[in-house]
């Protein structure tokens, strides 16, 4: 290699894996759900669950899961308690949702300062 050859030190870029999961809404729906993040409040652990879109774009822009032309605030979002339970000797989670108005107001607040943040620091 002389000084005139160049190195190609860029590696593709891999995306992480989605982590869906299938559930049941209220009127016994399915519906497919993304794991957005996990957190912790005052010792307990909770999910923070979105709305799951098929990626149907071919496009390659960062904003795109599949419907770029979507309002990027229409997601729904839903915080759920994590619970850990064994079945067969296996350790699982179950999601349930917080009945608490007051406690899942304070949820929501947590969430919000924590994506907040996450923009702060993503605009440095």
């Amino acid at each position: 290699m002389n000084s005139n050859d160049q190195l190609n030190t860029q590696a593709p870029i891999e995306e992480e894996p989605r982590d869906l999961i299938e559930g049941i809404d209220e009127d016994g729906n399915n519906v497919l759900l993304e794991v957005v993040r996990y957190f912790f409040y005052n010792g307990e652990e909770y999910v923070v669950l979105g709305d799951a879109h098929e990626s149907d774009c071919d496009c390659e822009c960062e904003h795109c899961e599949g419907c770029a032309d979507e309002d990027e605030d229409a997601v729904n979002l839903y915080i759920m308690k994590v619970v850990e339970t064994e079945e067969d000797g296996e350790e699982m989670e179950t999601f349930e949702p917080v009945e608490d108005e007051a406690l899942l107001e304070k949820l929501i607040d947590v969430v919000q300062a924590d994506f907040e943040a996450d923009e702060a620091f993503d605009d440095e």
